[in-house]
């Protein structure tokens, strides 16, 4: 891996980070990179089914999603920031928008990574990605207001969706994260209101290890699958 950076997450609901990208936060952040998240939402009205049915309020949930991601994300290694804009759906205004393109200015991210451009079971996902798209590059342009200068060039990746065969997702990394995998559980284990979901991406996590294994001849165990957005540019294939 490169010199120590910056690896951004931008999470459409509080808990994506953590099922499709823990292992890469954990792994980037021990090995000294620093990681920022953004939650744009608390995943409140979409993503929170259980707490609605032990009759909680809205502010009641999002303080228990919060605290769900504040936890994973300290596990993790990360900072996190929440946007709390409102899901199901999330609207882009122009004041998110400039916010999104602050933050990579301000924190000027090697690596960002976020959700699929396709999703036809979940709306808020590809939005989202959208969005990203769209702030990196705003920020790359130098007439865009800002008191940080323009960005470069962050390699953009999207981690993998929950049904990946329905969202046109490539897998073109397979990220080793079997060091850490442990330290993901255990952030998994955080999203107490989505707890159905633990073992799924635990066994999406073996699946994809066994594959990489077989693409590297290494021992891998666990591991992430991601999707690049832009090409890679160097002087020897990788």
């Amino acid at each position: 891996m490169s010199q120590p950076g910056t690896l951004l997450v931008v999470s459409a609901h509080a808990a994506d980070f953590v099922w499709r990208s823990g292992g890469a936060i954990a792994l980037h952040s021990a090995q000294g990179w620093k990681v920022r998240v953004l939650c744009l939402t608390f995943g409140e009205r979409g993503e929170s089914a259980r707490l609605w049915k032990e009759g909680k309020s809205l502010e009641d949930i999002k303080s228990v999603r919060r605290f769900e991601a504040e936890q994973a994300a300290a596990i993790l290694g990360a900072e996190i920031r929440f946007f709390d804009v409102g899901d199901y759906p999330i609207d882009v205004t122009p004041e998110l928008r400039n916010d999104l393109v602050q933050e990579i200015r301000e924190n000027r991210p090697n690596i960002i990574l976020t959700h699929t451009f396709v999703d036809p079971y979940n709306a808020d996902h590809p939005r989202t990605a959208e969005l990203v798209r769209e702030a990196r590059i705003l920020a790359q342009a130098h007439g865009y207001p800002s008191e940080h200068p323009p960005i470069g060039a962050p390699q953009l990746y999207s981690f993998e969706p929950h049904q990946p065969e329905q969202c046109q997702f490539r897998v073109d990394l397979l990220l080793d994260i079997t060091s850490v995998f442990e330290k993901k559980r255990q952030a998994m284990e955080c999203m107490q209101a989505q707890e159905h979901l633990w073992m799924y991406y635990t066994d999406v996590a073996k699946r994809r290890g066994m594959q990489a294994g077989r693409n590297s001849g290494q021992d891998i165990v666990y591991a992430e699958a991601y999707q690049r957005v832009f090409p890679s540019v160097g002087g020897a294939f990788v």
